[in-house]
C-alpha cells in the first residue's frame, strides 16, 4: 500500500511540470525562431520586431536564426523535426505552409503537421513596372500586354512564391501570357526591375512603394478590394476590370507538431498583444504591412483557405510539379 501511495504522490508532483494550464513555467530558457528567408526580407524584419518584444514579455532571450532555401522548405523542415516544447518556432511566408506542398513532387516534411501559432502581418501585392514602361495605367498595361502576347517578362522571388502565383492568377483572369523570370528572393528581382532587365513584377507593397515614390519603378495597381490609403491615386485590379483579383502575402509563426495547446495559446496571446502595441503598429505602418490579430484556430483556418486559393491558381495555370 505504501508503494502505491508513493507512486501516486510522485505522479501528482510530476503532473504540474507544465502547470495546470500546460504552460506554467514556460519559457525558462531561450526561444529560437527559425526564419526561412534571408535577413532583411519582409518576414525577417517583422519577426525581429516581434522577437524584441517577446524578449521583454516572456523574460527570456528570443534568438532569430535565418535558415533559407527551397522556397522556405529548409527552415520548415528543421522546425518540423524539432522538439514540440515551444523553444523552436518557424517564421515564414506562405510558401512553406501552403504552396510548396502543391508544387513540389516531394517534400521532406508535412506542412499540415506544423501547428499554427499566429499570423503576424499581411500585405497586398502590386503590379509594378520598370520606370520607362510604355503603359502608365493598369488599363493601358492590359491593352499593351494583349497587343504584345508572350513578349513581356516578369520577375518573381522564385518559382512558387506569391509574386509568381499572382502573375499566374493575372494570366488566368485576363488571358494574357507573359514570360516568367524567377530570382532567388525579392532583392535581386527588384534590382533587375529598376535596371530595366525585366518589364514588371507582382511585388508586395512594402517592397514596391518606396521605388514608386522615388520614381525608380511605377505601381499600376494593387491587389486589394479597396484602394490602399498610402496610395490613394492607384486603382485596384478590380477597378480595372479584373474580377475578384485579390492577392496578398503574410507572415506567420508556427510550432513543431504536437506542441501543447497551452504553450501555443500563451505564445499567441503574447504575439497578438505585441501587434497591438502603438510603437509596434507605428513601425509596421512604416513597412506598409497590416498587423493581424488571429487566434490559433483562426490562423489554422486562414492557412487552409490560402492553400485552397493557390491550389486553384496552380491548376488553372497548369504549373508543372517541381523536383
Amino acid at each position: 500500500m505504501f508503494k502505491y501511495a508513493t507512486l501516486l504522490a510522485g505522479l501528482l508532483l510530476a503532473a504540474p511540470a507544465f502547470g495546470e494550464d500546460g504552460a506554467a513555467g514556460y519559457p525558462d530558457r531561450p526561444i529560437k525562431i527559425v526564419v526561412c528567408v534571408p535577413a532583411g526580407g519582409g518576414v525577417d524584419t517583422v519577426t525581429r520586431i516581434v522577437a524584441d518584444k517577446l524578449r521583454e514579455r516572456l523574460g527570456q532571450p528570443v534568438v532569430v536564426e535565418n535558415r533559407t532555401g527551397l522556397s522556405g522548405s529548409i527552415g520548415a523542415e528543421a522546425v518540423v523535426g524539432a522538439e514540440p516544447d515551444g523553444y523552436t518556432l518557424l517564421a515564414s511566408q506562405p510558401a512553406p505552409l501552403t504552396v510548396n506542398v502543391l508544387l513540389y513532387k516531394k517534400l521532406n516534411y508535412d506542412p499540415s503537421a506544423l501547428v499554427p501559432v499566429a499570423v503576424m502581418t499581411s500585405i497586398p501585392n502590386t503590379l509594378t513596372v520598370r520606370p520607362d514602361f510604355p503603359a502608365t495605367t493598369i488599363r493601358d498595361f492590359i491593352a499593351y500586354a494583349r497587343a504584345h502576347p508572350g513578349t513581356l517578362n516578369y520577375a518573381s522571388q522564385g518559382t512558387g512564391t506569391t509574386s509568381h502565383l499572382t502573375a499566374a492568377l493575372f494570366d488566368s483572369k485576363t488571358g494574357i501570357r507573359m514570360q516568367h523570370v524567377p530570382y532567388r528572393g525579392t532583392a535581386p528581382a527588384i534590382t533587375d526591375l529598376i535596371a530595366g532587365h525585366v518589364d514588371l513584377m507582382f511585388a508586395e507593397l512594402a517592397s514596391a512603394i518606396h521605388l514608386h515614390e522615388a520614381g525608380k519603378a511605377r505601381i499600376l495597381a494593387v491587389a486589394t478590394k479597396e484602394r490602399v490609403p498610402a496610395l490613394p491615386d492607384i486603382p485596384t485590379f478590380i477597378e480595372a476590370g479584373v474580377p475578384d483579383f485579390i492577392s496578398d502575402t503574410w507572415n506567420a509563426i508556427s510550432a513543431p507538431p504536437k506542441t501543447p495547446p497551452a504553450i501555443v495559446a500563451k505564445l499567441n496571446a503574447a504575439i497578438v498583444d505585441i501587434l497591438k502595441m502603438p510603437d509596434v503598429q507605428e513601425r509596421l505602418k512604416k513597412l506598409n504591412t497590416t498587423p493581424e490579430a488571429m487566434t490559433p484556430a483562426e490562423a489554422a483556418d486562414f492557412v487552409k483557405a490560402d492553400m485552397a486559393r493557390w491550389s486553384g491558381v496552380i491548376k488553372a495555370a497548369n504549373i508543372p510539379p517541381l523536383e
